[in-house]
């Protein structure tokens, strides 16, 4: 019996995307939403967390669970799991699935909480920074901010296909991160200019970790960018 070639195939399929939400009570008037992404490996609840350590305690947070699950372990018998967005494997999927979920997240909070257009800001860490500035020129009216922590620039950053960035754009990156060397990472602010206007970079000292100190460069751009949200 001989077989043909086999052929690839795709079948769209839904499934759950989930997060957490944590909102202040009382609600203020002209609330920010802020929709947080975490890096490969760990969990919503946990950049959550960090989230709140840089954020105004006014802010209404969303934190994103990837789409993809993974064993933190290989041992047999191992239950600690972490998300991550996706790999090189499928990375257009990846990057699709990302832009579906921020745009469902954003509607339905703005539905919850009646946020005005603008007072959306995108944070991330790590793995979704290039992500979240593909989102930022692909769907510009979505946004007013965008924060990126410890991540890179999309390699088709100056590619054709994107949209001018009219979101203002806050990198902050460590001088001794072991998956960006600091000779990259100084290239990043004038490649970020390439489609942005509005862009902050600052390079901290230290590994490829959060930065607890971050909300001292954080408050203050907040209150430039966002001048008429409850900060």
């Amino acid at each position: 019996m001989v077989y043909s070639q086999p052929e690839e195939l795709s079948v769209p399929v839904s499934v759950d995307l989930h997060y957490l939400l944590q909102a202040p009570d009382p609600l203020p008037e002209n609330p920010l939403l802020v929709l947080v992404t975490h890096g490969y490996g760990m969990q919503p609840s946990l950049m959550l967390g960090l989230a709140r350590q840089v954020l105004p305690s006014q802010a209404i947070i969303a934190s994103l669970e990837a789409p993809n699950q993974h064993y933190l372990s290989e041992k047999p018998g191992s239950d600690q799991i972490g998300f991550n967005w996706g790999t090189r494997a499928r990375w257009r999927g990846a990057v699709s699935t990302h832009q579906q979920m921020l745009l469902s997240v954003i509607e339905q909070c703005r539905q919850k909480y009646r946020v005005p257009g603008k007072h959306t800001l995108l944070l991330g860490f790590s793995q979704p920074v290039g992500l979240n500035y593909r989102f930022a020129a692909t769907c510009p009216d979505e946004i007013g901010g965008v924060i990126g922590i410890c991540g890179g620039v999309p390699k088709d950053w100056e590619d054709e296909g994107y949209q001018p960035v009219s979101a203002a754009l806050l990198h902050i990156a460590r001088n001794q991160d072991e998956y960006y060397p600091v000779e990259t990472v100084k290239t990043f602010a004038g490649r970020l200019r390439h489609r942005a206007s509005d862009v902050e970079f600052h390079l901290l000292e230290g590994p490829h970790r959060f930065p607890s100190k971050a909300g001292a460069i954080v408050q203050p751009w907040l209150r430039r960018v966002f001048p008429k949200a409850a900060l």
